[in-house]
């Protein structure tokens, strides 16, 4: 049985949903979003990062995406692209 990973990032300027900033906190569990507040005193993470000065869109996708275009179409489009899930790896 594999232990729970968790990441704290710390002090990150943090985009929620609504476009307000704040300076807080995201917390993971097992690569998964678990907390975002502007302190999280209660966990005890397997690995923390202090994120201060740098900006953290949490749950944003990376727009620089290509899927397959120009020419290998064939492969994967627009469609297959987007509606399959893909594994980020965070830093553990």
């Amino acid at each position: 049985m594999s232990s729970s990973q968790s990441l704290l990032i710390r002090n990150a300027h943090i985009v929620l949903p609504n476009g307000e900033f704040i300076v807080g906190d995201v917390l993971t569990r097992d690569r998964l979003i678990v907390e975002i507040a502007p302190e999280i005193t209660s966990a005890s993470p397997t690995k923390e990062i202090d994120a201060q000065g740098l900006t953290l869109l949490p749950g944003v996708i990376d727009p620089q995406v290509h899927f397959r275009e120009p020419g290998l179409e064939h492969k994967e489009d627009l469609f297959t692209a987007s509606s399959v899930p893909k594994v980020v790896s965070l830093p553990f």
